[in-house]
């Protein structure tokens, strides 16, 4: 008697477990993928300008020049920036390495490398353009990567996603107008949000540092480099899976 009300509890209990499984698979449900976008002029730019210098025969020297060159650099980016709007300046990226040239199975020393990177956070975007030039001519040598953004980003990825979200349940409502069915909960939502900011200046920079490095008389009297900071696009973007009654 025991294992006959066991073996009935048994079938039971897989009997709920697969009457469950089947009800999970058979509900229905609907996917909506929508997006909304907005262009926005920054307000906030960063710029990593970089500093190498070499020595062929010592290490010691190749740092001395670059911390000389790093410490003027640095100077003149901090008097054209303003730490009480949130301005600031720090170094990365530091390396200090030999460099060999290689002939088969050979490997000489060809020169000693020093490379420091200086990056600038600043609101005053107006000045971006003089601070590349004025770094390339106390011998900073390459910008590395320019890249512009807004300070309210936060707030409106929010905003975008409220209104790709709204737009995600129209659409599920509006397509289970054709059928006698609407929406009876979520199953899942995937939410993402990006922007669209980068900018590279080389080709000017190259430009205005071989004037300078030839002489010319028409370095200095050559415009500061032209930064357009366009508009900066954030994407919003939401994958809404609705179940169905």
């Amino acid at each position: 008697m025991k294992k006959f009300l066991l073996s009935a509890l048994v079938l039971t209990t897989i009997f709920g477990i697969a009457n469950a499984a089947t009800t999970e698979i058979e509900k229905g449900y609907i996917s909506i993928n929508t997006t909304a976008n907005a262009e926005i002029v920054p307000d906030v730019a960063e710029v990593s300008i970089a500093i190498q210098t070499y020595d062929n025969k010592s290490m010691q020297k190749a740092t001395l020049q670059n911390k000389e060159i790093s410490e003027k650099v640095i100077a003149s980016l901090k008097s054209m920036i303003n730490t009480s709007n949130g301005d600031y300046i720090k170094t990365a990226n530091f390396s200090a390495q030999p460099i060999y040239n290689y002939n088969g199975n050979k490997k000489t020393l060809d020169k000693y490398q020093v490379s420091n990177s200086v990056i600038v956070h600043t609101k005053s975007i107006d000045k971006v353009g003089s601070m590349i030039d004025s770094s390339i001519a106390l011998g900073a040598t390459n910008v590395n990567n320019l890249t512009f953004s807004v300070s309210s980003y936060e707030n409106k990825c929010n905003e975008l996603i409220t209104i790709a979200s709204n737009r995600a349940k129209d659409r599920a409502n509006a397509a289970l107008k054709t059928v006698p069915s609407g929406i009876a909960g979520i199953k899942s939502m995937d939410i993402s949000c990006s922007e669209n900011n980068y900018v590279r200046p080389q080709y000017r920079l190259m430009k205005s540092n071989m004037l300078m490095a030839a002489g010319s008389a028409d370095a200095e009297a050559a415009p500061s480099t032209t930064i357009e900071q366009g508009v900066v696009k954030i994407y919003a973007n939401v994958n809404a899976v609705y179940y169905v009654k």
